[in-house]
């Protein structure tokens, strides 16, 4: 019988739609774990179409559209995981955006959307995953940082802040949660195959390419393995940490 680590579970993923956090869900049912897909409204087709995928694999796929930086909606959403599963074991904070812009010339919209999907999402849904995982003594939360969030690049100071500080956060709350046997963990990937990296010129690609180690850009799959093992008992002795998925970028 093929190994499920993770049968029994129940995870979260947040920003599910496509990507990243899409590559996470299916890697997680692959595992054997339930998955509730997030993202907003205007992903909620194509979150259901990851649903469908999920319950191919013969796992449950449910869909909660949600806005990240809501509290009452977010409420909504892991009332509706208990209701329906039962419990949740596993939260994946990776919902995130990128307003990219020079510092002198940022307004603060930019710097504020940034901040409260980021990092208010963050803590919102921790939050909310904590009333469940407290009275069960047991989960596992991986937050989806970033490498940016540990060297700063040019151009993304909001994004760098946002991350920089979900790094603090993982840790913080790890400290906070882990006499209830509830792992608090982060995963920072460097430049990860994507809509954005295929528009790169040859010569912009070029001049990444450079900067890692590897010299090739990552997968969303690759990403979603460790997200996986962090997820499950195998890394039962690990929390607070940060995993750079990244290349040999950060060393």
């Amino acid at each position: 019988m093929k190994d499920l680590p993770l049968q029994t579970k129940t995870a979260l993923v947040t920003g599910a739609r496509r990507g990243l956090g899409k590559a996470i869900a299916l890697r997680l049912a692959r595992s054997g774990a339930d998955v509730v897909l997030n993202d907003i409204a205007a992903g909620q087709e194509e979150c259901e179409g990851v649903a469908e995928e999920i319950r191919a694999l013969g796992r449950k796929g449910l869909v909660a559209t949600a806005d990240v930086c809501a509290a009452d909606q977010i409420n909504e959403v892991m009332e509706k995981i208990v209701s329906e599963c039962g419990r949740l074991d596993i939260l994946v904070n990776n919902a995130g955006i990128t307003r990219d812009m020079l510092l002198a010339r940022m307004t603060e919209e930019q710097w504020d959307s940034v901040l409260n999907v980021n990092l208010k999402g963050t803590f919102l849904c921790t939050r909310a995953a904590l009333k469940t995982m407290l009275k069960q003594r047991s989960g596992s939360i991986i937050n989806i940082a970033s490498v940016v969030g540990l060297m700063g690049n040019a151009g993304q100071a909001n994004y760098a802040a946002s991350k920089g500080g979900v790094i603090a956060f993982t840790k913080a709350v790890a400290k906070e949660v882990a006499s209830r046997n509830i792992r608090v963990n982060a995963v920072a990937p460097g430049f990860i195959i994507s809509p954005m990296t295929d528009k790169l010129s040859e010569e912009a690609r070029r001049r990444l390419l450079c900067l890692i180690p590897l010299a090739r850009l990552g997968k969303p799959e690759e990403v979603a393995e460790v997200v996986n093992f962090l997820a499950g008992d195998a890394s039962a002795y690990i929390t607070g940490q940060v995993v750079n998925v990244d290349g040999g970028m950060v060393m």
